[in-house]
């Protein structure tokens, strides 16, 4: 019994990081735990572990009277003095016991108990390896697939990447090794469970502060990000020093960073922008290369009416919609796209407008003189009250009509 407990307590310490102590008192805890439900049930048990040797033993604390009427918990003060001299009734004393005594059944339920405590000291040593990576990329080995979840090896731990935070398209086999981001660590009916991602958009944010120094160091920020996981990353960052081209640094000499950065992200591509604060350059700055003709801000329900020609149609929405996405996530803007089209000018309206605009005309009586062929202010020259009569105007009209541009001619 001592060298197996030896070598739990061992291997404990060695291979899991649980301190020797901390496992003298779970296996204590549970052997006396277990040994109250067999034959030792109503005993007062003592029991020690040596944690050199493993030896385990073991004491049944009993209460010296002078009439005994429970034997399991009482001694009388006779017997008593032979494990303890002077002994007197209202004390207690210590009787050592075998520990085989405390029966089989006890020590099958003991060895269950332990293997349950052990299960959560290792939980709560996840928790402790693990709270203070939150947020960091880790590395792993791919082990199984269940369902639709993917089970890593970190070494310390065993965490799961559960189907939503996998990249569409992207195939782990087992035994890969791959980065992914320790997103959090849930804390479930089994103890804390360590999620990883490769899809959330802190992904990427993270491998660019560990490839773009500029960005670790804070001269480089990250204003605005969206990501669509395997389509596009689109991120708008800035500079807070005017030496610094914040999109240089982050696509790097001849592209060696960036292009890290998808190696890493299988081919999805990635766009960086100088950021904006204005919306509107915002949204040119994203869209390119296709390019906005008109632009309509509705403020207060911050939404956007983009139109583009038909040829940059195709490109502004992107597949299945997801440059439109990525980029009013970007701006922040609900974001509506239609195609841009050249309205044909009408020459009997602009004439209208020019009338109307010149002399302070009706738009009616403006339109009735545009019927008669008087279409532009030139046109007036050498018209009377008369002439105006003669093409249906009243008298009162011919002479208002008259009245309004002599007084513009003044």
């Amino acid at each position: 019994m001592s060298s197996e407990i030896l070598s739990v307590l061992e291997y404990m310490e060695k291979e899991k990081g649980i301190p020797r102590a901390d496992m003298i008192s779970a296996i204590v805890n549970a052997i006396k735990t277990a040994a109250l439900k067999g034959v030792n049930s109503g005993q007062d048990l003592k029991i020690e572990i040596n944690p050199k040797d493993g030896k385990l033993k073991a004491w049944a604390v009993m209460k010296v009277v002078d009439s005994v009427a429970d034997p399991k918990t009482q001694i009388h003060v006779e017997k008593a003095q032979v494990f303890k001299n002077g002994a007197l009734v209202g004390d207690s004393i210590e009787k050592e016991i075998d520990p085989a005594y405390l029966g089989r059944i006890a020590a099958q339920t003991a060895r269950q108990a332990i293997m349950q405590r052990l299960r959560q000291f290792e939980k709560e040593r996840i928790y402790d390896d693990f709270k203070d990576s939150v947020g960091d990329i880790v590395s792993g080995t791919v082990r199984r697939r269940e369902r639709n979840d993917l089970f890593i090896d970190l070494g310390k731990a065993e965490a799961v990447m559960p189907g939503k935070e996998q990249v569409p398209g992207e195939e782990y086999a087992p035994g890969e090794r791959i980065r992914c981001l320790l997103l959090e660590i849930e804390n479930s009916s089994r103890g804390p469970e360590v999620i990883l991602s490769r899809a959330s958009p802190k992904f990427v944010r993270r491998l660019f502060e560990l490839e773009v120094t500029e960005i670790a160091d804070g001269t480089v920020k990250i204003e605005a990000f969206a990501r669509e996981p395997g389509y596009r990353t689109k991120i708008a960052v800035t500079s807070t020093d005017p030496k610094v081209d914040p999109v240089g640094a982050c696509v790097g000499a001849r592209g060696a960073r960036v292009k890290s950065i998808v190696r890493e992200l299988g081919g999805e591509k990635i766009d960086i922008i100088p950021y904006h604060a204005d919306p509107k350059e915002m949204l040119v700055e994203a869209l390119k290369p296709a390019l906005p003709r008109e632009i309509a801000l509705d403020e207060k329900n911050k939404r956007m009416l983009v139109k583009v020609a038909n040829e940059d149609l195709a490109v502004a929405i992107g597949r299945k919609g997801q440059n439109a996405r990525l980029t009013s996530r970007l701006v922040g803007w609900r974001l509506d796209i239609e195609e841009w089209k050249v309205t044909a000018s009408d020459p009997r309206a602009q004439a209208i407008g020019a009338l109307v605009s010149a002399f302070g005309f009706d738009a009616g009586i403006a339109g009735r003189l545009v019927a008669n062929g008087i279409n532009s202010p030139a046109a007036f020259e050498g018209v009377e009250a008369s002439d105006l009569v003669g093409m249906g105007f009243s008298e009162e009209e011919a002479q208002g009509v008259i009245a309004k541009v002599s007084g513009a001619s003044a």
